[in-house]
């Protein structure tokens, strides 16, 4: 919810901004009017959260943490290495790590969303399936295109398939 809030009280701040065009990090991109408050008091924050709940959630569920540590490392990487402006594929070494925690974050949480089906059924599969998609789709897709819906999308399936996760796991413990 944190994370929904800010998105949309922090966007206006900056010109030009589309939730349908443009990625979340570009809000948070260098120079732009939030760019620390994005990195340290948005994305740092969420992603030491994740870490905490991957932690948490390693004795009962392996899988679990492992979504939850995919989801931090991109959040933590995205504080780390703001993007570039437009937060383009090629770019600066800074873009290059940026683009590294996101394929962790995408790739990885796509396949523990896939792990998790085995427990917990179909939908996790679907999940899986939507966020590997964006993978792609956020390497190949231009700048101010339809990234940013995409990008919302799988972030619902990480951080809804991950809350779902730990309902389930906390109800079989």
């Amino acid at each position: 919810m944190y994370l929904f809030a800010s998105l949309f009280a922090l966007a206006p701040h900056k010109v030009g901004y589309s939730h349908i065009k443009h990625s979340i990090s570009e809000i948070g991109e260098i120079g732009a009017p939030n760019q620390r408050f994005v990195a340290f008091g948005l994305f740092l924050p969420i992603g030491l959260a994740l870490l905490l709940v991957a932690y948490l959630a390693r004795p009962a569920s392996p899988a679990v943490a492992a979504l939850a540590l995919c989801v931090a490392i991109g959040y933590i990487g995205a504080a780390a290495f703001p993007c570039d402006p437009g937060s383009p594929l090629l770019g600066t070494a800074r873009q290059v790590l940026h683009n590294l925690a996101a394929a962790v974050e995408y790739a990885g949480g796509g396949f523990a969303l896939m792990k998790l089906s085995e427990s917990f059924g179909q939908p996790f599969k679907a999940a899986g399936f939507v966020v590997l998609g964006t993978a792609v789709a956020l390497a190949v897709l231009p700048s101010n295109s339809v990234r940013g819906i995409i990008q919302r999308i799988a972030e619902t399936c990480l951080f809804g398939g991950l809350a779902l996760a730990v309902w389930r796991v906390g109800d079989a413990v």
